[in-house]
């Protein structure tokens, strides 16, 4: 019997999967730094002999080239894409053994992607499960648009008869084996779920529940600004990317911070919001490593500039590197770890003043003076927003910096990480910030007035 082993990426908000007989194994949609795969198939006990891809990624490097090279595996890739390197070029109905009674029955998906495919997966000639990569998610389906708004509306319509399809064909028992919709960017809307079958998508899911046409509408119009780095995701896989080197970087002294920091390069400060308002290197921004590290780093800064980064550990700074490579940050340009007192050199630190909501209610109850900065995105600043407030999304600050208002800024996001990296980018450049560190849920309770859409009900306190 057939087990399916999930590789998590919660960083990245992807699933990659192990799929062995216990014997030899496939490996579906690997992410770039395939170490962690390799362990799983030796701890298993099995041989890595096939690897598939369901599309030319957008939001990671894949592993799957190097993984294929270090194993020896056959490499499943769609024959119409145009790729760089040898390949197992497979296309809509065939059919490929894996070992002893399992096999994949390929079924082509478009949608996310021209050339999207889907795996279906099936032990002792039964339906075992799917593997939908960007295709039918929990209760949703990717997103259309990433290449680029002229084919959205095509794509979203080839979604939408991709799920019908997949519902269509396979039994309702059948697993689905998403690879985004965790929190990734490539997912059209998020979900919590995590797993399904295709019984219950039937009853959830908007592409199997909705008519296309409201379908596409609702889809397109739900779609927001997604990551400036997508744009290098596919040529890079397309190319065929190489193996990663996760060796320690350079050393850097506080007088080659400094030197870094007034060449305008950008210097990563990894600790927690908490651990960097107290004191930082003045000109360093803050990318604390939890939740979207990478994302964001990746969204915000400009693509091939060196990245210098600062964490309290080894360990902090190698978790950061293995974040990186994911999406094709390949070699930091050098690194320091200890205390930010060590990295200044003796200097002085800078500090920023963390504040919650009620801060922020008392603030603007008082004061005629002060700037309230939104980051979060379109969408989320036209669901509910402080009235008054400017409005300028993290992945746009950079460019827009000198549009924030004169004046002391309280600045804000959805949960505190945006808002901790653009007040960090503020303080770099002297404005005098206060960071909100706070859920914006908790906005209203604290008595901050939102202002909605027109027709939608204030939330009672």
């Amino acid at each position: 019997m057939a087990e399916v082993v999930p590789v998590e990426t919660p960083t990245l908000g992807d699933r990659s999967y192990l799929v062995h007989d216990g014997d030899v194994a496939l490996v579906i949609d690997p992410q770039r730094d395939i170490d962690r795969v390799l362990a799983l198939a030796v701890e298993k006990g099995v041989r890595i002999t096939h690897v598939a891809e369901t599309h030319m990624h957008n939001d990671y490097v894949t592993g799957g080239l190097a993984l294929c090279e270090e194993t020896g595996a056959n490499y499943l890739v769609n024959a119409a894409d145009p790729v760089g390197f040898d390949r197992m070029p497979v296309g809509d109905g065939d059919r490929v053994e894996i070992g002893d009674g399992m096999a994949v029955r390929v079924m082509a998906t478009p949608g996310h992607t021209f050339t999207h495919l889907s795996y279906v997966l099936e032990a002792r000639d039964q339906v075992a499960g799917v593997f939908t990569g960007g295709s039918l998610l929990y209760g949703s389906t990717g997103r259309t648009d990433l290449l680029g708004p002229g084919s959205a509306g095509a794509l979203s319509r080839a979604q939408y008869a991709s799920a019908r399809r997949l519902a269509r064909e396979l039994p309702d028992t059948a697993a689905i084996y998403p690879t985004h919709g965790f929190g990734s960017f490539c997912s059209a809307t998020q979900t919590s779920a995590e797993s399904s079958t295709i019984g219950r998508e039937k009853l959830v899911n908007p592409a199997l529940t909705l008519d296309e046409r409201i379908y596409v509408e609702t889809l397109l119009a739900g779609l927001d600004a997604y990551p400036a780095y997508y744009a290098h995701m596919g040529p890079a896989n397309t190319a065929g990317p190489g193996g990663i080197d996760l060796s320690p970087p350079r050393r850097a002294d506080a007088a080659e911070i400094r030197r870094r920091i007034e060449a305008g390069e950008w210097v990563v400060d990894l600790r927690d919001q908490v651990a960097f308002a107290a004191g930082f290197v003045p000109g360093s921004f803050c990318f604390p490593l939890e939740g979207s590290f990478a994302t964001y780093l990746g969204w915000t800064i400009p693509w091939d500039a060196p990245v210098t980064l600062l964490g309290e550990t080894p360990q902090q700074v190698a978790q950061a590197q293995r974040e990186l490579v994911r999406i094709g940050i390949d070699r930091p340009a050098a690194a320091a770890t200890g205390r930010p007192e060590t990295w200044a050199g003796g200097a002085p630190l800078a500090s920023l003043r963390l504040a919650k909501f009620g801060d922020l209610a008392a603030a603007l109850a008082s004061r005629s003076d002060l700037v309230v900065l939104d980051v979060r995105r379109r969408l989320e600043w036209e669901e509910a927003h402080i009235p008054g407030a400017a409005h300028i999304p993290l992945h746009e600050l950079p460019a827009r910096v000198d549009e924030v208002p004169p004046g002391e800024v309280w600045v804000h996001c959805r949960t505190g990480y945006r808002s901790t990296v653009a007040s960090s980018m503020l303080a770099a450049r002297r404005r005098r910030v206060i960071n909100i560190d706070d859920e914006f849920s908790n906005a209203e309770a604290a008595g901050v007035r939102l202002q909605r859409p027109r027709g939608q009900k204030e939330v009672p306190r």
